[in-house]
């Protein structure tokens, strides 16, 4: 099933830019939400931070506010975690895009679909906007996001390399 909708939080939102992968995004998905709770975070919380300019200049951030699901809210996350697991939960056709450890474990018991910023890259790279999952893993790892050894290499493998 091809994924053409995404509903993300800011930690992938933050890497990406920071890491000049953002343009990746509207490659891959005709629509993208960003709740209300991550716009704040990413974008007026981290006034001074490329990421925020970046993503405050962008055409095609589909903000929504978001009321959250109580089984979601249950799990105790933050803000933009449970807004972004409540929006997909409430509208299956989107993926989540979330990093957090937490958050993915809500969205397996929940159902809830999701890919990782890593998997982005690999999603990337087999519609042919990505030469490198290894190089982009790479820009990532420089702008602050955490990934084991053992991930990279379950990465690189789904996307060829």
């Amino acid at each position: 099933m091809r994924i053409d909708a995404a509903v993300i939080n800011a930690s992938p939102l933050i890497t990406l830019f920071r890491s000049g992968q953002g343009a990746l995004l509207p490659g891959l998905f005709k629509q993208i939400v960003v709740p209300e709770a991550v716009w704040q975070e990413v974008v007026v919380q981290g006034q001074e931070d490329r990421a925020a300019r970046d993503l405050s200049e962008q055409p095609w951030p589909v903000r929504v506010d978001v009321v959250s699901s109580p089984r979601v809210a249950a799990w105790d996350l933050g803000a933009g975690e449970t807004a972004v697991l409540s929006h997909a939960l409430a509208n299956p056709p989107l993926r989540a895009v979330i990093d957090d450890m937490d958050a993915r474990r809500c969205a397996q018991t929940l159902g809830i679909p999701m890919l990782g910023t890593g998997e982005l890259l690999v999603l990337a790279k087999r519609r042919g906007l990505l030469v490198s999952v290894g190089e982009g893993i790479e820009k990532l790892r420089a702008s602050g996001l955490w990934l084991s050894d053992d991930i990279v290499r379950i990465l690189e493998t789904q996307a060829g390399e």
